[in-house]
């Protein structure tokens, strides 16, 4: 596997855009972390709080590592984990004072948690009028669904997502990874960010830092924010999109093809200029030449004539003769990659996305690189995902409290 430099934690890094931000992480799992990971890869500072004994139970998802999930070393990298039993006054009060000195607050419980722990925005805000909050949930903090359990998946088909996905007739599919949760964590971080900038716009005598704000994220409406023309659609005609499996209901020709080594390829041939190169790729100059297919939907009206021609053609040669083709054609194309085709592809390497962190016990592990980039503060890989309250004492410090004070939590289980 092609990687970049290996990385530690010692290692010297940019200090990023969001150098100096100072971020506390309520909320476990997914959508929460990762709103906060992506904060933390371009500098700020993220303080994690999570329950003591077992944390946060993403330490333990999936495949683990010496008894961690290697899924943990992505979502917490440049993270600091403070060990809180939130369920007790002197935790709650720490909270506190954490918030009233941090920039952001990000939490994922569903609603009503934080109102019940004195930790919601009444208190907080009040405290620390800049704050920004954000509050990611299944439905959102009002609503008649408000009290629900929301997770991802829910999200996804109630959002419209699941109802698209998969083989006409046949059992709705996931995307195969937790989509619902990804989205709304990004929304989060735009409104994260978005806030941030009114924060600054909003500096006066009466709020010398600005003003913060709730941002209400809402896993469903992240999923239906990016559902295109469906309610549109569905107003305009009363039009119902139903799943297409690996076809693009009226954008045509776009689909996946069989080829002879039993590979697919993605072919994306529905520009008009792209139509026409594509046709006479395949050897179809008939087709590039009828006045009826110059336009979208001319080709939409015939599109299963035309995935019949691209089939034919793609049958007769393997994935790679195919894209080699269309490539020379200049016809978006493609194969479908697996992690191995990934974690071996050159250009998944020369962008920087395959690195190596070195553990704690001296292996290197493989992880994502940093997205967006940016040419002059670039995200970067200050630490490793911490051990469950690695840094508690630390932070209990560095808010004020003795080394009596924090034995005393210690010893009755309310930090860890």
């Amino acid at each position: 596997m092609t990687t970049t430099a290996s990385t530690n934690t010692a290692s010297a890094s940019p200090a990023g855009p969001l150098a100096g931000l100072k971020v506390i992480e309520l909320g476990q799992l997914i959508a929460g972390p990762f709103a906060a990971r992506t904060l933390a890869d371009f500098g700020a500072e993220v303080i994690k709080i999570e329950p003591p004994g077992a944390g946060d139970p993403l330490r333990t998802w999936r495949l683990l590592k010496d008894g961690t999930s290697v899924w943990w070393q992505v979502q917490s990298r440049n993270k600091r984990s403070l060990a809180l039993d939130l369920r007790e006054a002197e935790a709650q009060a720490i909270v506190r004072q954490l918030a009233a000195e941090a920039d952001v607050l990000i939490e994922n419980f569903r609603p009503g948690a934080m109102e019940g722990w004195g930790l919601g925005p009444d208190e907080l805000l009040a405290a620390n009028p800049a704050l920004v909050m954000l509050r990611i949930s299944g439905y959102g903090q009002t609503g008649p669904y408000r009290d629900r359990p929301g997770f991802g998946v829910v999200a996804e088909a109630m959002g419209g997502l699941r109802h698209l996905t998969g083989e006409p007739g046949r059992v709705p599919v996931r995307v195969g990874v937790s989509i619902g949760d990804t989205l709304a964590s990004l929304h989060g971080v735009i409104g994260v960010l978005m806030a941030m900038q009114h924060r600054h716009a909003t500096v006066s005598a009466e709020f010398p830092r600005g003003r913060g704000q709730v941002v209400d994220v809402a896993l469903y409406e992240a999923v239906f924010n990016c559902m295109e023309s469906l309610l549109p659609e569905y107003g305009a005609f009363g039009a119902v999109r139903e799943a297409a499996g690996s076809a693009l209901p009226g954008i045509a020709p776009t689909n996946a093809y069989r080829c002879a080594d039993g590979g697919y390829a993605i072919v994306a041939g529905n520009g008009d200029s792209i139509f026409r190169r594509l046709m006479e790729c395949i050897g179809r100059p008939d087709l590039a030449a009828d006045p009826a297919l110059a336009g979208n939907t001319g080709r939409v009206a015939q599109v299963e004539m035309l995935d019949a021609a691209i089939g034919d053609w793609a049958a007769q040669r393997t994935v790679s003769q195919v894209l080699a083709a269309l490539d020379a054609a200049h016809v978006p194309a493609g194969r479908i990659y697996t992690i191995a085709d990934i974690a071996a592809d050159p250009h998944y390497a020369a962008r920087g996305m395959l690195q190596q962190v070195r553990m704690s016990d001296g292996s290197d592990l493989a992880v994502p690189g940093f997205v967006p980039k940016l040419s002059l503060t670039p995200a970067s890989h200050r630490r490793n995902a911490p051990a469950l309250g690695a840094d508690t004492d630390a932070v209990l410090k560095e808010i004020g409290l003795s080394t009596q004070q924090i034995a005393a939590l210690h010893e009755r289980g309310i930090v860890g």
